[in-house]
């Protein structure tokens, strides 16, 4: 295991725990508690987790992963989602994508899409996003338009957020948003961690004829801080794992149709 891939583990501890003893890293690691000690401080000069005697804890009940620690989580899910997100898309259709690893998956499929293809002088999709790595990243692939949002960026996701996103996305008209979120619940609807990113979000979704959240099973049935919209507005989900039978009811209630990606 390479250190990246030991930090990647320990934040997931922290983030899932709130605190970790040094001994708990060590076993879980399988290396020595020197080498966890480390990787503590590493973490801790980076200002990711706060170093405690024998451990370490999460900076605070909010606590948010930046998006290059969270590229390993639930990766094999986000691909098979990205693939079934991928198939419900026509060439020359145009796409809101917002930040994070599953969107960022569902543009790497895009891009990667021989269906896609159209004529050299016209675009096989066009995406318009406030995430940055996706733009950057779709930016050499030529049957991809990419339409970039105003903003401010968040060095957490990448994401730009603020009033200039919804101002560059007035005058459009997309045909699909989709969204990665960090919880959705009948309750609650579509949420995430940081109200900026929600704001931006909900932005994306209003100018969309059709909303899909593209979501793993961990995202299911749970709420956090920030509403992107109402569980109704929701169109599709494109999920990994079959939902329980509750959860089903109520995407059924809603409207929402739900596709387990395999």
């Amino acid at each position: 295991m390479t250190q990246q891939e030991r930090l990647n583990v320990v934040l997931e501890f922290v983030s899932e725990r709130g605190n970790v003893s040094i001994a708990e890293l060590s076993d879980a690691l399988g290396v020595s508690t020197a080498t966890v000690r480390r990787d503590l401080n590493t973490l801790s000069d980076q200002r990711l987790v706060t170093r405690t005697h024998g451990g370490a804890s999460a900076l605070g009940s909010g606590y948010e992963l930046p998006l290059q620690y969270k590229i390993a989580r639930q990766a094999e899910a986000k691909v098979a989602i990205a693939r079934a997100v991928a198939e419900l898309v026509s060439p020359g259709e145009s796409l809101g994508l917002n930040g994070g690893t599953t969107t960022s998956e569902v543009a790497r499929m895009l891009g990667r899409s021989e269906r896609l293809r159209t004529q050299a002088d016209a675009p096989g999709v066009t995406i318009v996003t406030n995430a940055l790595n996706i733009a950057y990243e779709m930016s050499v692939r030529e049957h991809v338009k990419i339409v970039v949002t105003g903003g401010v960026p968040r060095r957490q996701s990448y994401e730009l957020v603020g009033p200039l996103v919804g101002a560059t996305l007035r005058d459009f008209s997309i045909d699909t948003a989709v969204l990665g979120v960090d919880g959705l619940s009948a309750a609650f609807g579509a949420t995430t961690l940081h109200e900026g990113e929600a704001d931006a979000s909900r932005e994306i979704a209003a100018v969309a004829r059709r909303v899909v959240i593209a979501a793993d099973a961990t995202k299911l049935g749970r709420s956090t801080f920030a509403r992107i919209c109402p569980l109704g507005r929701v169109d599709i989900l494109v999920t990994d794992q079959d939902v329980t039978p509750e959860f089903a009811a109520d995407l059924a209630a809603a409207s929402v149709r739900l596709i387990v990606a395999d």
